[in-house]
């Protein structure tokens, strides 16, 4: 089974550390968007989930250390910043304000991609240990209580779900933001008993869907990925 790429944001506005950074990237597997200022950057995370963030820190009139902090408050992913301020205080500030790793220019790309993966590596290890230990999950108005199998609304209703449609939620919920391939909800519902032609899925999500979302024919929990899968943004 082939893992879905990560996606990583690269912040930066000198167009050619940029190429350098996404073209690195690109060649080791990530899908890689880009933003060259603190406006185009803050568009991206409201439309496209994103695994990591690269930031300069000097994007020109922005500033890269209030951005690396707004960012925080928002979205748990790493931030990993590559710029031209080496001063050990200018490295202080980073972490300071919500990054993870620093990274000073001139880099090489090896290293930063290293980094990468470090980063990513820690952050799934330490999300998968706290998942691991969760018997319920809340999100839009509602919790699915894993121990009882039952999904209720804040209000106290019952939502009434099958036990595929408890696990699909359940798989959902365990990587939030995260897409997921079909061959991968597909692996996790049924084992390896399963065809590639097979729609069935596409049943549940609906079924689901119709279940949870207020909206069922303009889905804002459960999203469609063209050509990949699902991903749920609750």
């Amino acid at each position: 089974m082939q893992l879905p790429q990560k996606t990583i944001l690269v912040i930066e506005d000198d167009p050619d550390v940029r190429r350098v950074l996404a073209s690195g990237l690109v060649a080791e597997g990530f899908t890689v968007t880009e933003a060259a200022s603190r406006e185009a950057a803050i568009k991206l995370l409201e439309r496209c989930p994103v695994d990591l963030i690269t930031l300069d820190i000097g994007l020109g009139s922005d500033d890269g250390l209030q951005l690396a902090r707004e960012i925080r408050t928002t979205i748990n992913v790493p931030i990993l910043i590559i710029t031209g301020r080496a001063e050990p205080i200018e490295r202080v500030r980073g972490l300071e304000h919500g990054a993870d790793d620093y990274v000073t220019k001139p880099f090489h790309i090896r290293e930063v991609i290293l980094r990468v993966r470090t980063l990513l590596g820690r952050y799934d290890d330490s999300r998968e240990n706290q998942r691991a230990t969760l018997d319920a999950y809340s999100f839009d108005h509602a919790i699915l209580d894993l121990r009882r199998r039952v999904l209720r609304r804040l209000d106290g209703d019952v939502v009434e779900l099958t036990e595929t449609e408890i696990r699909l939620l359940e798989l959902f919920l365990r990587h939030p933001s995260r897409v997921l391939s079909r061959d991968e909800i597909n692996t996790f519902l049924r084992g390896r008993d399963w065809s590639p032609l097979d729609r069935t899925l596409d049943g549940h999500i609906a079924r689901l869907r119709r279940k949870i979302e207020p909206l069922s024919d303009t889905p804002h929990l459960i999203k469609s990925v063209r050509g990949v899968g699902y991903v749920f943004c609750g």
